[in-house]
């Protein structure tokens, strides 16, 4: 581990582009990544290399994937700023108004269902896949699609009904 943290100025270079404010911890993340690579084998230089000229290069690729993946981070590509950021709140927080009506349109939508429709669609939502739903109730994976795709087109029925 000594040996790798010696080499922090090329990690520190690699990863200049990055905000100070999130240097370090990307700087960290380097560091940990590099480290759990040795415990697991992964780091194999090639043998013609000086070893610190190897090592070198291995921790500026590590630092440079890890720049990558900061910069891709949704909180990176989507950071709004605002002027006052503690300021007072705007509007509402959490879903909109209108997204919380149209979520218990479509709940009453479903409770309005017969039960074998409800109870497929809603188990599309579970962490079970549509062939362990089928698998548990002894049907054919054919016939379970099949029977969602009629729950499925029942709801829309139902949901083009209730807006007219």
């Amino acid at each position: 581990m000594q040996a790798i943290l010696a080499e922090r100025g090329i990690v520190r270079a690699t990863l200049a582009g990055i905000p100070r404010r999130d240097r370090e911890d990307v700087e960290q993340e380097v560091f940990l990544g590099a480290w759990r690579a040795v415990r697991r084998g992964g780091y194999r230089p090639d043998p013609k290399d000086k070893p610190r000229d190897a090592l070198r290069k291995w921790l500026h690729g590590i630092a440079w994937r890890q720049a990558s993946k900061y910069f891709d981070a949704a909180y990176t590509r989507r950071f709004i700023l605002d002027p006052q950021p503690l300021g007072r709140l705007r509007g509402v927080v959490g879903a909109s108004l209108d997204a919380q009506v149209e979520a218990r349109d479509l709940l009453r939508a479903i409770e309005r269902l017969r039960p074998e429709h409800q109870e497929i669609l809603l188990a599309v939502d579970a962490p079970e896949t549509l062939s362990a739903y089928a698998a548990q109730r002894g049907m054919s994976q054919g016939t379970a699609a099949s029977r969602l795709r009629i729950a499925r087109a029942m709801l829309a029925l139902r949901i083009q009904r209730w807006r007219r």
